[in-house]
């Protein structure tokens, strides 16, 4: 009588076990539960743009103007012009 107990007491645990995990799959599972998939893809965009927008820095950053060239202006062209 005592084996019998037990073992239908480890039954009904067994079978909370099984519903609980299955709950906790379908919870964790991404096409489930529309809450933690949006809070995941809101993530993912963020980071995107973010990575975007530091690549797009960085390629503008590599490619600015590096400063004045020394321009030979013919002396006929500058502001008081000198004539031959």
């Amino acid at each position: 009588m005592n084996n019998l107990t037990s073992s239908l007491t480890f039954a009904g645990q067994y079978s909370n076990m099984q519903k609980e995990s299955t709950v906790s799959a379908e919870k964790k599972d991404f096409t489930k539960n529309w809450v933690s998939s949006s809070r995941f893809l809101f993530h993912v965009q963020i980071f995107t743009f973010t990575a975007f927008l530091l690549g797009s820095c960085y390629g503008l950053y590599s490619a600015r103007y590096k400063g004045k060239p020394k321009v030979e202006v013919p002396e006929s062209s500058q502001y008081t012009p000198k004539y031959k």
